[in-house]
């Protein structure tokens, strides 16, 4: 796997409009929150829920998140990224 862009989180917010014109870009969101995981398919029906569990408490975009295919995985969880990155040694 290779990294094609980093941003830095601190420098750089995503929040609001700006956030969901993001999250809806990607065909599946996978958000990790503590010990759990969720997946979503993003449309205006779930557009509130995801955006919830997509933004931290200062409602900016929550990190790290990664870009993977048409997927983007947002937050760390262990489980969710032994499931879903691929690791190249």
């Amino acid at each position: 796997m290779s990294v094609k862009e980093t941003v830095n989180a601190r420098k750089e917010k995503i929040s609001g409009d700006d956030a969901w014109q993001l999250l809806k870009k990607y065909q599946t969101l996978v958000i990790g929150r503590g010990k759990k995981y969720a997946e979503y398919e993003p449309d205006e029906k779930n557009r509130e829920a995801i955006t919830k569990a997509a933004l931290g408490r200062t409602g900016n975009l929550r990190a790290p998140a990664l870009a993977v295919g048409a997927k983007l995985i947002i937050g760390f969880n262990q489980d969710m990224y032994d499931t879903f990155v691929k690791t190249v040694n």
